[in-house]
């Protein structure tokens, strides 16, 4: 007869002793699986995350800056030391005409070649005003012969223009034309003609005429005047001894702050709160001794220029130690549509 399984005390103490140590064990176990599903919540939320930011990114592409490859940025680099190269030449080409080492590159004029002159007259001109051109030829301004004897006294008369944006265009080859008809132009190779690029036209004059000539004076007319050549020539020959002379009719004025207005100074914040012109010489007749043409053409780099050539001509006198002349003849009156400077 099979005897019953019988429990001993000992046995009974090892099992008690594993279900108190089991109970830990759930919670633990518990636990963890509480973690790993809080660690799987945020992988996968993560993982979520990603996948907007990737389709926001892939939408947005077109709209987010280009990342600068290597290549991107050695061409940077390139423009900035190109950039640098350039005002290191416009610095060495200052020095270089500061010390007389460039020779002049236009040819001289006959009569005038070795001879001090009394002035050089650049009579502002541009392609579409040839009636206003002929209107000086058939009145105060000397034609052919005329006006080569016209230098022997010390006189040089010049039609002065530029060249086409459109490089060697009908416009070009109209001035060139009559140029050689004439031959009364001075044409500024390295100058655009256009109404916006006037102001910079004054520093291309000066300092092509001041290479070209040998004078005391140069003076800027426009084709519009009807001058009093005679009367002009009376004043400089008084005036020659005057080395440091900026003379015109000297005039102020408001500066123009409205955009799309005649006379708009783009500049107009540097005028101070008042907004007011400095001193300076009426724009049609412009007259400055040699001096002050050297001084535009060595420096003409560096020179400010503003929305109109008589203000741009003024402010470069400030910096300088000039002889403001202001003389009312060189006022020059409307009489219908013409402008006459009257000099007696």
């Amino acid at each position: 007869m099979d005897s019953l399984p019988t429990t001993t005390k000992s046995d009974r103490r090892w099992r008690s002793k594993n279900l108190q140590t089991s109970k830990p064990s759930l919670v633990m176990a518990f636990f963890s699986c509480l973690a790993w599903l809080y660690v799987a919540g945020r992988l996968w939320q993560d993982a979520e995350n990603r996948t907007l930011l990737t389709n926001l990114l892939k939408t947005n592409s077109a709209q987010t800056p280009k990342v600068l490859s290597v290549e991107d940025k050695l061409a940077v680099l390139g423009c900035k030391d190109l950039e640098r190269r350039i005002v290191e030449a416009e610095m060495e080409l200052t020095l270089a005409k500061s010390q007389g080492y460039l020779k002049n590159q236009l040819p001289q004029s006959k009569s005038a070649a070795g001879k001090k002159l009394l002035a050089v007259i650049g009579v502002y001109t541009g392609f579409g005003s040839r009636l206003n051109r002929n209107v000086c030829r058939g009145s105060w301004m000397p034609k052919g012969d005329a006006l080569d004897k016209l230098e022997e006294r010390g006189i040089v008369i010049r039609f002065v223009i530029g060249r086409s944006a459109n490089r060697g265009d009908s416009l070009d080859r109209n001035i060139d034309e009559e140029n050689r008809s004439t031959g009364d132009f001075l044409i500024l190779e390295g100058h655009e003609e256009a109404q916006e690029e006037l102001p910079k036209k004054a520093k291309f004059f000066f300092s092509t005429a001041v290479q070209n000539w040998d004078a005391d004076f140069y003076v800027k007319v426009d084709d519009q005047i009807n001058l009093d050549l005679e009367g002009l020539i009376g004043l400089l020959e008084r005036r020659r001894d005057q080395a440091s002379a900026y003379m015109g009719c000297m005039k102020s004025g408001d500066v123009v702050t409205e955009e799309g207005k005649q006379w708009y100074e783009p500049d107009w914040w540097k005028f101070g709160d008042e907004k007011s012109y400095f001193r300076h010489a009426a724009a049609p007749l412009i007259i400055l001794s040699k001096n002050w043409a050297q001084y535009i053409n060595i420096n003409s780099a560096s020179l400010k220029t503003y929305a109109h050539d008589d203000t741009s001509i003024g402010s470069w006198m400030m910096g300088v130690q000039a002889t403001y002349i202001d003389d009312n003849r060189l006022c020059c009156s409307s009489i219908k549509q013409d402008k006459v400077c009257s000099l007696a």
